[in-house]
């Protein structure tokens, strides 16, 4: 049997000091790198523990959809820790638009085998219960979202297993996101695009979230022809800042070889000090590495609970654990 690996991720402390916050969003991120590895080149290391940091710029390769799946985890990694810019504009879409009842907002990541350096099932049954109800948009009795998550999970890898899903969820295999209230447990299936126009509608789907383009309204519309809640998110370079300093410090450390990346590359003071971090430990496996760093990173940025269910049939070689990026975001004082 395959199994679904359920990781939930929250924020429980605000980023205090940007070095120890890069250590904290290095760390997933190198995670995501290495299971990300095929099996027949983790195999011939000796195993995921024979996996030095200096063999990762040989074996690892970046995926062109890693940028969008990363955008799909700071959306939700911001939900998760009730960042007040992400959480007001999507909960005005839930409530005003969407006609979800509740106040306590939360997200259930939701990706089955995405490509790129994420490749992981992240749900939330600890969150949902045999009452929680997906609202899609159209006229009927809402679905029980519990009942039909294993088959959602399958229909994104198997076609097959799609034209088994009721009508009028049927493109919910779709869903990056599920966002809802706990305190009415009613939630809605969410697409997250980086790029506004790779946004498709689906039955099933009830809000898209994108950037908002520079010069245009960020206001949020209602599509009628994709029958979805547009929700733009305004551009604060603030909101991404850490996420994208650690991606690219880990970028530019693969680049460099494990070496250290030249000034011109990492020319912050802070990101040169967290690659000089992985180059001093580029001799030993990955692993050890990430657990050395732990007492490095922001103490009790994250809190994480993770457990297995078992839905389907594993294919040969597919490694029983996956990594999550979850991008953490700082919080600028204005």
């Amino acid at each position: 049997m395959d199994q679904l690996q359920l990781r939930l991720e929250n924020q429980v402390s605000p980023v205090a000091e940007h070095v120890s916050a890069l250590v904290a969003v290095v760390r997933p991120i190198l995670v995501g790198a290495v299971y990300s590895l095929k099996a027949d080149v983790v195999n011939e290391a000796g195993g995921y523990d024979g996996v030095r940091l200096r063999m990762l710029p040989r074996l690892y390769r970046r995926g062109d959809g890693d940028c969008g799946i990363c955008f799909e985890y700071a959306v939700h990694d911001a939900l998760a820790r009730k960042d007040s810019v992400v959480t007001e504009r999507v909960s005005d879409a839930l409530i005003n638009y969407c006609k979800v009842p509740g106040q306590q907002i939360s997200s259930i990541l939701f990706g089955a085998e995405k490509s790129g350096p994420v490749k992981l099932i992240e749900t939330a049954k600890d969150v949902l219960t045999k009452d929680s109800s997906l609202l899609y948009g159209s006229r009927g009795r809402p679905v029980k979202l519990m009942k039909h998550i294993d088959s959602v999970a399958a229909a994104f890898r198997r076609h097959s297993e799609r034209l088994a899903l009721p009508h009028s969820i049927s493109g919910l295999w779709k869903a990056d996101l599920f966002v809802g209230n706990t305190d009415s447990d009613r939630w809605v299936g969410t697409s997250v695009k980086i790029n506004p126009h790779q946004l498709e509608g689906a039955r099933g789907l009830r809000v898209g979230v994108v950037p908002s383009r520079q010069g245009r309204s960020d206001a949020i519309q209602k599509d009628d022809q994709r029958n979805l809640v547009i929700c733009p998110l305004p551009y604060d370079g603030a909101f991404m800042e850490v996420f994208y300093s650690g991606w690219g410090i880990v970028q530019q450390f693969i680049e460099a070889d494990a070496n250290m990346p030249r000034e011109v590359a990492l020319p912050l003071p802070a990101d040169r000090t967290v690659a000089k971090m992985l180059v001093d430990r580029r001799d030993f496996p990955v692993l050890e590495v990430l657990d050395a760093l732990l007492p490095l990173a922001q103490p009790e940025l994250l809190s994480t609970m993770e457990k297995y269910v078992h839905i389907f049939e594993r294919r040969k070689g597919t490694p029983t654990i996956g990594a999550a990026v979850a991008p953490i975001a700082r919080k600028m004082d204005a």
